[in-house]
């Protein structure tokens, strides 16, 4: 059986390699957790704009594709070979999610696009976008909460967690995945 997308490129990769990359991850959560919130902004922003490994894929390919067709037109039709191998690596990685180059990205640091979400969401979690939310179903709860609260009976949220603590750090990495 084929994994499910999200998991071809890690099943596909070194476990040596898969854990050198979550650990950079932890390392990268518990350093920016103790910063302060600028340098936490800037550190989401680099997520936003950070390549992952089906990008370096796509990038690599089409470099290798551009240097083959322009050996073959400059050095003869027996480069062909050269594209042709490209297009069947593009092709095993899209159906099982490896290929030739993967190694080298992986090693190089390319992190799916769900390893860069999980550092995402737990550096969001650190900083403190997701408060707990009561879950409200009915218009009756809606309307009787409301009451509570224009009564001065709304809940207490609470206190902030400590970002430096490890434990913090750890509890949002395991809750981003």
């Amino acid at each position: 059986m084929i994994p499910a997308t999200a998991h071809r490129v890690p099943v596909n990769t070194s476990p040596h390699i898969n854990d050198s990359i979550s650990e950079q991850t932890r390392e990268n959560v518990a350093r920016f957790a103790a910063v302060g919130p600028q340098l936490l902004e800037q550190r989401l922003g680099e997520l936003d704009r950070e390549w992952d490994v089906e990008r370096g894929t796509a990038a690599l390919a089409g470099v290798t594709l551009l240097i083959g067709v322009a050996l073959t037109s400059s050095l003869g039709q027996v480069w062909l070979v050269l594209p042709l191998i490209v297009a069947a690596c593009l092709l095993l990685h899209a159906v099982i999610g490896w290929s030739p180059g993967l190694w080298l990205l992986r090693r190089a640091g390319f992190r799916t696009a769900r390893e860069i979400a999980h550092e995402r969401y737990a550096l969001k979690a650190i900083r403190g976008d997701f408060q707990r939310l009561d879950v409200v179903t009915t218009p009756q709860h809606r309307e009787d909460l409301s009451r509570f609260e224009g009564e001065g009976g709304a809940v207490v949220p609470d206190p902030s967690p400590d970002a430096a603590d490890p434990e913090v750090v750890h509890e949002a990495i395991r809750a981003a995945q």
